[in-house]
């Protein structure tokens, strides 16, 4: 069955050091990602970018890249073709807020940070200015984490792993972005909700990432590569990758990865 569609994170991922589409990991200029892109596109292959970034930062790669559909804030907005779609559950703008104004109202971010103390603090500049959900980064357990939202009357918000990050934080050797997402938002319902909607069957797609987070997609398409930046920083995805049997390693870093990701599957091997 013939590839139609690539689910890819950003950052760690399709783009390199400082964030940037014309980068290696080591911030040598590359050519992969955009060659990559280029083969997809004349494979007449879809790409869409699933991030945990706001909407504007994803709507503004996504039309860099020449695509028409993007998931953001992990997960919990997906659009296509300019349609918007929320997965958030019961947790819905209104005249009360949108919803990350009313966790915050709600005491969340507080409960949190009050309960892992130092480990924990917003993930600043990003956390502003989002509509859905929250930002942070530190270093906690995430079952504590949703263990306490539970016992707090919050099972309908989850704690995810974005996977680490290069921002440093004091006393923590490898930091990691968090978000708190409503409804069990996640990038791999944003994935199976994208692929519904385009009528693609699994195996006709494949998802590409660097995080935890980025690897529940896998259980909506054929295959997932993890780029070697991943659990090469974060010794917690090797045993991740262990829940999914369709998951591959790639040699390459970042964009190398994405590229060897793309045209290995464009190839058939």
């Amino acid at each position: 069955m013939s590839l139609r569609c690539v689910y890819t994170d950003l950052d760690g991922t399709l783009l390199g050091k400082w964030g940037s589409l014309f980068r290696d990991h080591e911030g040598q200029f590359s050519m992969a990602q955009a060659r990559a892109l280029q083969a997809c596109h004349r494979a007449d292959v879809e790409v869409v970018i699933m991030s945990g970034r706001r909407e504007a930062q994803v709507m503004s790669d996504a039309r860099l890249i020449g695509q028409t559909s993007y998931i953001y804030e992990a997960g919990c907005g997906v659009v296509i073709d300019g349609e918007r779609t929320l997965l958030t559950g019961d947790w819905t703008p209104d005249d009360d807020g949108t919803p990350a104004e009313k966790i915050a109202a709600a005491g969340v971010p507080d409960l949190l940070f009050e309960h892992f103390g130092a480990k924990l603090e917003w993930h600043h500049p990003w956390h502003t200015d989002r509509q859905l959900s929250h930002l942070f980064r530190g270093k906690v357990n995430v079952g504590e984490a949703n263990a306490l939202l539970v016992e707090h009357g919050h099972d309908d918000l989850r704690f995810l792993d974005n996977g680490s990050i290069s921002r440093k934080v004091e006393g923590i050797d490898v930091p990691h972005a968090y978000h708190l997402v409503p409804g069990g938002a996640s990038k791999g319902n944003g994935v199976a909700f994208h692929a519904r909607a385009r009528g693609y069957a699994r195996e006709e797609c494949i998802g590409i990432g660097d995080s935890i987070e980025d690897l529940e997609s896998a259980e909506s398409v054929g295959r997932f590569f993890v780029v070697a930046n991943g659990p090469e920083r974060d010794p917690e995805m090797r045993a991740a990758m262990g829940r999914f049997p369709n998951v591959t390693v790639t040699e390459g870093w970042m964009g190398d990865g994405f590229y060897e990701a793309v045209v290995s599957t464009l190839a058939g091997r």
